[in-house]
């Protein structure tokens, strides 16, 4: 009986053809394969060799001229571009031993594959956890190719895309493409590599909206970076992580941790280029409540935080006006102290309870009622009650309001989303708003801090003040 070599002999170019492959057709008896790859191997076959070519889509026969070969006693060596046992022959020759019950020796070379080919080109793009989907549904159900392509989107893995289209299959990668686009960032990388190795050789990096499929032929592999990777200097890369630990420029244990956990956070966002004063806004919300639904519920008018921190910062803006008090427990003493900024919280006056009682109104709206003759210019945070937010919009429409700003995050279940649609219609006042149900003292709190510290935001350094 002879034997049967699977080998891997690379993309393309010959010094990516590891020795032992090039060993193992130097002793062939036969070669078999698609004979496009002939040209790649009849320079190290000896005289005599037999190449034999079963067309393209001749798997099967392929693999059936191998073992009659070897079953003659010869050494056949069964040759795929890149590495054999990705999307390779490998596989069927196993199978196909099982199926004929012959006791026929295989060996199985590696090569180097086409994504990793592709990968060096493009620099550094697979350096972290990754998957391999091939867009070929000629013995895949393409139901099962979507499922995997979405499971790829949403588990964060670098994927490379093999078999991306034909002649006659064209649009299943615009439907990767959108698929990624509702799980991925608009700016994540994508690398693809036209004919890696060989003389034809084309390298393109762009993003994920600007990538367009009609570039993109049979012969390309195709990277898509995960939420980490980036370009620098034109090169693709995807960090394993080696310095996400190294968090410095805080001067305190807590403010580091803090740092780890805006970076983590930003990291994990599906959307990457949001303005960095809703950015800065959105981690702070999202730090305060692991609750990434924030992406979608939290808005902002545009410039809101940087025009209140403005504000701040020209001494215009010297008080924040709360609904209740664990919102003002909530805002950083050491941040209202550097600024010189006064957060004040009116339940606990003795005139509230005597104005709610007498007019039929809730505490929190006499306290508003108070704060409003008192500091009309305030910036008024609401974490908890939506009637004190809908007496604040009463006021501004009867002129008796004029705030700086608005933070408006009551929750709860009644009035709650009547009392922030109220407040929409005030498009001079800078407004940011959780939208819907959600919403509570810590976040009113919080976006107080991500307003009161907006000039580390460029730098994403928060937590100095804790």
């Amino acid at each position: 009986m002879g034997k049967i070599i699977v080998a891997g002999i690379g993309p393309g170019d010959k010094a990516d053809t590891t020795p032992a492959v090039l060993e193992a057709m130097r002793e062939a008896d036969a070669i078999v394969g698609y004979k496009y790859y002939f040209q790649f191997a009849k320079p190290y076959l000896k005289e005599g060799c037999e190449c034999i070519d079963t067309g393209m889509k001749k798997e099967r026969e392929r693999a059936e001229q191998a073992f009659c070969l070897a079953e003659e006693g010869k050494t056949v060596v069964v040759i795929s571009s890149g590495d054999a046992g990705i999307y390779g022959m490998a596989p069927l020759i196993y199978e196909m031993r099982e199926r004929r019950g012959k006791d026929i020796s295989i060996e199985v070379l590696p090569g180097i594959s086409a994504f990793q080919k592709a990968a060096s080109l493009l620099g550094a793009p697979i350096g972290h956890d990754l998957c391999l989907i091939s867009l070929s549904d000629l013995m895949t159900p393409w139901e099962v190719i979507e499922r995997r392509i979405k499971a790829a989107a949403v588990g964060d893995f670098v994927t490379a895309i093999y078999n991306p289209k034909s002649n006659g299959r064209y649009w299943q990668l615009y439907r990767l493409q959108e698929l990624f686009l509702k799980y991925r960032s608009t700016e994540t990388p994508v690398g693809y590599v036209r004919q890696a190795g060989r003389k034809e050789q084309e390298v393109k990096t762009v993003t994920l909206a600007e990538f367009d499929p009609e570039d993109v032929d049979m012969f390309t592999v195709i990277i898509i970076g995960n939420s980490q990777s980036y370009v620098s200097e034109g090169k693709m890369i995807t960090p394993r992580g080696y310095y996400r630990e190294e968090v410095t420029g805080g001067t305190k244990i807590g403010q580091n941790i803090m740092i780890q956990s805006f970076r983590t956070i930003e990291g994990e966002l599906h959307r990457k280029d949001w303005p960095l004063d809703h950015k800065w806004a959105l981690l702070h919300a999202i730090h305060t409540t692991a609750d990434f639904d924030m992406e979608r519920i939290l808005y902002t008018d545009a410039g809101a935080v940087e025009t209140l921190y403005n504000k701040v910062k020209d001494g215009t803006l010297k008080t924040i006006v709360t609904d209740v008090t664990m919102v003002t427990s909530g805002i950083r003493k050491g941040a209202l102290q550097r600024l010189g900024i006064e957060a004040k919280c009116y339940l606990g006056d003795p005139r509230v309870a005597e104005m709610a009682a007498s007019l039929g109104i809730t505490r929190t709206q006499a306290g508003i009622r108070l704060a409003a003759e008192e500091h009309p210019d305030a910036l008024f945070a609401f974490g908890n009650a939506p009637t004190a937010l809908m007496e604040l919009c009463d006021l501004i429409r009867k002129g008796k309001a004029c705030p700086a700003g608005i933070i408006a995050a009551p929750v709860g279940f009644v009035h709650v989303r009547e009392s922030k649609h109220m407040v929409k219609p005030f498009r001079d006042i800078p407004k940011i708003i959780v939208e819907g149900r959600k919403g509570g003292s810590n976040l009113a709190a919080t976006l107080c801090n991500a307003i009161l510290t907006f000039d580390d935001a460029e730098q994403l350094k928060p937590g100095k003040d804790l």
